[in-house]
């Protein structure tokens, strides 16, 4: 079904692995596409309780923008950016579960842009970010501007974009851009830790989490209790909260749904 990408769905647990090795995973139209499309689908199936996103091998998790299909195309920065890059980073965004990146190498320029827009980031040490636009004569884009100064501040992601340097994962965790940097041999395990949590996790609760977090930057304290009111509410009359409140109540490990 898909040519540049691997798809798989186990036991609630869905992953998409990058699968251009012979580019380091670059993003081609295809390839942004098929994200979007398996994202849609891990939207649409209720027994996905949690995503996973990394790229095939050891090298790379995403190298950016394919900039020789760029050129060849002819297509405009406009119109790319908006028919397959702001697609595919609003979708990760939008998916009321949650996404894991794996990074298992390199993520530079919109690739990390990709592994930004995920909600939780654990990384091989050796593995790097980099907003090298600026070293090809552009700005960063596919939602970075959005994300970074939210995570580290305007003075650092001035800094990082307007050089382009190398952020390796031990710096990359110290400063807050990804949650956690791991051996290599140990990337697996920890990213699974995570995976099977989310597995039997509240999932109608921590999507409705993200999708008020994701208005918290640019609203204010009315309006976010407004949302966490009204998303309290739905939450609070589902089979998850119920059971949640029934567990605590009886002092018993609760068993969630996603629902």
């Amino acid at each position: 079904m898909y040519e540049s990408i691997l798809f798989s769905k186990t036991n609630g647990i869905a992953k998409i692995t990058l699968n251009r090795p012979q580019v380091y995973h670059a993003l081609s139209a295809v390839l942004m596409l098929e994200i979007t499309a398996a994202i849609a689908e891990v939207a649409s199936d209720d027994q996905i309780r949690v995503l996973i996103i990394t790229g095939e091998g050891d090298k790379a998790f995403c190298s950016g923008a394919d900039l020789k299909q760029t050129l060849e195309g002819g297509e405009s920065a406009d119109q790319m950016l908006k028919a397959y890059y702001e697609p595919m980073i609003r979708s990760i965004r939008e998916l009321p579960k949650p996404v894991i990146c794996r990074l298992n190498g390199l993520a530079v320029g919109a690739g990390c842009s990709l592994a930004l827009a995920c909600d939780i980031i654990v990384a091989t040490e050796e593995a790097y970010l980099s907003l090298l636009f600026v070293q090809i004569g552009l700005m960063p884009d596919a939602g970075a501007t959005y994300f970074l100064p939210r995570l580290i501040g305007m003075a650092r992601t001035f800094e990082l974009a307007s050089t382009g340097r190398k952020i390796f994962a031990k710096e990359a965790e110290q400063i807050g851009l990804i949650n956690k940097a791991v051996p290599a041999e140990e990337l697996d395990s920890e990213v699974d830790k995570l995976a099977n949590y989310y597995q039997t996790a509240p999932t109608l609760a921590i999507g409705a989490m993200k999708k008020v977090l994701n208005e918290s930057s640019h609203s204010d304290l009315a309006r976010m209790q407004e949302l966490e009111r009204i998303n309290q509410q739905i939450l609070f009359e589902s089979h998850d909260a119920r059971e949640g409140i029934s567990a605590f109540l009886e002092k018993r490990k609760p068993d969630f749904q996603g629902k």
